[in-house]
């Protein structure tokens, strides 16, 4: 099982999931994106798609489960599209969509606010806004506290950031696992029209929206998330 971080957050938004998934049998695997955590920037042009699909053949993985939050979402679809034979079952919360444009109202709402902030060299502002903007009411403050860790330190390290990954577009239709789509009523409209979509893009996907949840409900309510995830896996199970 492959975990796949949002871009508020890195490998470690998976701690109160990791483990539980390991017990029920699973090897998991977790990584950070470049830039993200323990990940240094790239020195060059790079796919998040291809470092991810480059970790599993170098730890002789030749399928599995594909877990992905947010922009992990996203890159969870793209190789379950370009390499369908590998990802064997998606699991997918508030998940981006390869190919998506943000609306004018996020990119009001939030790009231009993030990037006012940013030029300003007001971190802590733009912090501030990604917590708010991406956390639900039910998030407590251990959660706050830890994407408020992982935001800022990507924002340090991606600062001198010169080169992007997986822009391009790929055919979901191509994708052959089962997928569970999570959606969330207090996530941002763009990703609750994505979760809401995927299934009629991709065959053999269903939703579910969250009542409860923003756009991160792992860190929100994370045994009802383990379940949730165990749950759609034993499904699939003989």
């Amino acid at each position: 099982m492959v975990l796949l971080h949002s871009s508020v957050c890195d490998r470690r938004m998976w701690d109160a999931q990791w483990q539980p998934l390991v017990d029920a049998g699973y090897r998991v695997v977790r990584c950070d994106f470049r830039g993200f955590g323990d990940s240094p920037l790239a020195d060059g042009p790079y796919s998040d798609t291809g470092d991810v699909l480059a970790l599993l053949d170098h730890l002789g993985i030749e399928s599995a489960v594909f877990v992905g939050a947010s922009y992990g979402g996203r890159i969870a679809l793209t190789a379950a599209a370009l390499h369908p034979e590998v990802v064997t079952a998606l699991a997918l919360l508030c998940p981006g969509m390869p190919g998506h444009r943000p609306s004018e109202s996020l990119k009001r709402d939030f790009g231009a606010r993030e990037d006012a902030l940013l030029e300003a060299g007001d971190i802590a502002g733009a912090v501030e806004l990604n917590v708010e903007t991406w956390l639900g009411p039910e998030a407590g403050e251990a959660a706050r506290e830890s994407v408020r860790l992982w935001q800022r330190h990507a924002f340090e390290v991606q600062a001198e950031a010169k080169f992007g990954s997986d822009r391009e577009e790929v055919d979901l239709g191509r994708i052959t696992a089962p997928a569970l789509v999570v959606g969330a009523a207090y996530d941002v409209p763009d990703f609750r029209e994505i979760a809401a979509v995927l299934p009629s893009r991709v065959p053999n996907a269903r939703h579910v929206e969250l009542p409860w949840a923003g756009h991160l409900p792992n860190l929100e309510r994370p045994a009802e998330i383990t379940e949730l995830l165990l749950s759609f896996l034993r499904e699939r199970q003989p």
